[in-house]
């Protein structure tokens, strides 16, 4: 299969960001932020060429050729800040100017051939998105962020720093949906009809898609807000893809409780796009989605258990059974409640967010006890529901509580 549009994208911009590099040399600041920017496009099209397209062997070459090259010199631009030997100067441009030739001819490989695979509607690469939960992701990185900023960020930071954000949730999402195709097959009507799971996006188009909107979620962050938002993002993103869904989701019914903290992530890419460092209440923010994402999930896996059961997935209630996974949300849910008092204990903020805190907590509690008391289809329907609706608001309150001071 020859590459599709979004690895001839990311290639294309890879080969006019090393260019930018090798143009940018006597101007060390905006010469630092390309380096990055052109790094993470070499890593994306290498891993999406490696990945998608194993059997095209002259564009692997070329796409690490290129990226083996770009570290070398980058080793050598070290060498130029550190001594005064006259060789390394021209060796570092002749580096760079190889870099930008073979990554020129990365380019020219990814757009040679025609695929006839099927390429897939605009509405099934918003499918891949998983936008629901990436709009959740997404308020969460909003309360981080206008936490860090204590009230509201520029418009231009705002935009940026949440804009890389969906791009990192996106992407990972995306490679969620290729991982996870042969579950979603045997998991019923619920995602059978997804895009790659139903045949209508290849895994190939999908992989290069993820790997684009990676790359593009790192190139923006460090190009717009900063290194360690960037970072964050990627690390989240890895953690999402990498530990959960290849390896927890199928492997203990703890999953959910570990892999957690891939969403944990976003409102902590909030606060450092704001700040620029981590903090107590970085950690408060994590420690708030950490905890509150095993009830919020196995409330709704014990809704689908049978669809789990079906995939041989060991979620929580398919091993341990619903009295179980009932008792284990009341518990979860009271530490939760516990926890969003903290922000206030540590000063971060004030009573409109405690208010909120408590108020929105003990509806939580009460929904757990119920559904602790009744395991029912209906009560957990109704803690699930509730979980969305409690998260949000409560993130909410965290943004709202500094502009009222």
């Amino acid at each position: 299969m020859s590459a599709g549009p979004w690895l001839r994208l990311t290639a294309l911009s890879a080969a006019f960001a090393t260019g930018v590099v090798v143009v940018t040399g006597e101007w060390a600041r905006s010469h630092q932020a390309s380096v990055l920017v052109a790094l993470a496009l070499l890593v994306g099209v290498a891993a999406s060429a490696t990945l998608a397209h194993r059997g095209e062997r002259g564009l692997n070459a070329a796409a690490w050729g290129a990226l083996a090259l770009f570290h070398v010199q980058i080793g050598i631009g070290g060498l130029v800040a550190l001594t005064d030997a006259g060789w390394v100067g021209p060796l570092h441009v002749v580096l760079g100017g190889a870099s930008l030739a073979v990554a020129a001819v990365t380019a020219a490989l990814a757009f040679r051939g025609r695929s006839t695979a099927p390429r897939g509607s605009w509405r099934d690469y918003v499918t891949l998105t998983k936008p629901r939960i990436m709009s959740l992701l997404l308020l969460t990185g909003a309360g981080g962020l206008v936490l860090g900023a204590e009230g509201l960020p520029s418009p231009g930071l705002a935009l940026a720093a949440l804009g890389g954000l969906a791009l990192a949730c996106g992407g990972a999402s995306a490679l969620n949906h290729v991982l996870d195709r042969d579950i979603d097959r045997l998991m019923g009507s619920r995602t059978e009809k997804r895009p790659v799971a139903a045949g209508r996006v290849p895994p190939a188009r999908a992989l290069e898609f993820a790997l684009a909107l990676s790359a593009l979620s790192f190139v923006v962050l460090t190009s717009f807000v900063n290194v360690l938002a960037a970072v964050l993002a990627l690390l989240g993103n890895l953690f999402y893809v990498l530990v959960y869904t290849r390896w927890l989701k199928r492997s203990t019914p703890q999953n959910i409780v570990i892999g957690g903290a891939a969403g944990a992530v976003p409102p902590v890419v909030g606060w450092a796009a704001a700040t620029g460092n981590l903090a107590l209440p970085a950690l408060l923010l994590f420690l708030i989605v950490f905890f509150w994402t095993p009830p919020h999930f196995w409330a709704l896996a014990l809704l689908i258990r049978r669809n789990y059961e079906a995939a041989g997935v060991p979620m929580l209630p398919v091993v341990r059974g619903d009295a179980e996974t009932a008792r284990s949300i009341l518990r979860y849910s009271v530490v939760l409640v516990a926890i969003t008092l903290l922000p206030v204990l540590a000063g971060t903020v004030g009573l409109a967010y405690l208010a909120a805190a408590i108020l929105l907590g003990g509806v939580f509690l009460a929904l757990a006890l119920l559904l602790a008391h009744q395991t029912t289809p209906q009560h957990a329907r109704h803690l699930f529901s509730y979980s969305l609706l409690y998260l949000a608001l409560l993130f909410v309150a965290l943004a709202v509580d500094p502009l009222v001071l």
